[in-house]
């Protein structure tokens, strides 16, 4: 008996191991499911005024609907939007009725619309506000005086535009400007692959298991 000691032991305690994995995927998933859905009833919540203390973190995705005079200058950021293509996202000021200037992300325009004309004038806007996290390891440096920009610095910008160091997405404006389309901040975009992980985990489990039936049945018929 002493020579199926081994194989039992390596394979109980490597099924052990990855069901555990598997398990804390499981949790895992339904902590970000929790997370999703905290960020999307804040996403759809009711407005909320424009904050005059800044937090980022408290405020992250704040509803909010103003009105006021939104400006035909722009800053154009660089993107790919799925199912279009490369593009451009076109960040204009925006100034509150109440005398408050803004960062506004109008939305989505194709690469080769750079330099169509905008709307400006008086706007209602409904959106969210937002402190991206567009830059990495990777990203180029912006390049103003060509107008690219490969991020959403919302410091640098809002001194372009001579605003507050405030951005809100837009998610509709009225009226609308046929030149850009909203890209509206939601939770699309956000990784959520602790399922896979899990079946990953308990397939192994599983493939673990087996391997260590044919060893015993191997060492039983005396051929290892």
């Amino acid at each position: 008996m002493t020579r199926y000691l081994a194989p039992l032991l390596i394979g109980i305690a490597g099924c052990a191991i990855l069901l555990w994995l598997g398990t804390w995927q499981m949790q895992r998933l339904d902590w970000k499911e929790g997370l999703l859905a905290d960020m999307e009833a804040t996403i759809s919540g009711p407005a909320q005024p424009l904050p005059v203390m800044v937090d980022p973190t408290a405020q992250r995705y704040q509803p909010v609907e103003l009105s006021g005079e939104i400006g035909a200058e722009a800053l154009h950021v660089l993107v790919s939007a799925k199912l279009r293509g490369a593009g451009w996202r076109v960040i204009s000021p925006f100034t509150t009725d109440d005398g408050r200037r803004l960062l506004v992300d109008r939305g989505f325009t194709p690469i080769d619309q750079k330099d169509a004309p905008l709307y400006a004038g008086s706007t209602r806007l409904t959106g969210n506000l937002h402190w991206p996290d567009d830059r990495n390891s990777s990203t180029p440096d912006n390049d103003p005086d060509d107008d690219t920009w490969f991020a959403r610095d919302i410091g640098p910008m809002s001194e372009a535009l001579d605003t507050e160091p405030l951005l809100v997405i837009a998610r509709s404006l009225d009226p609308a400007d046929d030149a850009v389309d909203p890209l509206p901040v939601d939770t699309s975009g956000i990784p959520n692959d602790h399922l896979q992980y899990a079946i990953t985990w308990f397939s192994l489990a599983a493939v673990w298991l087996l391997m260590t039936g044919v060893w015993l049945r191997r060492i039983a018929k005396g051929t290892d």
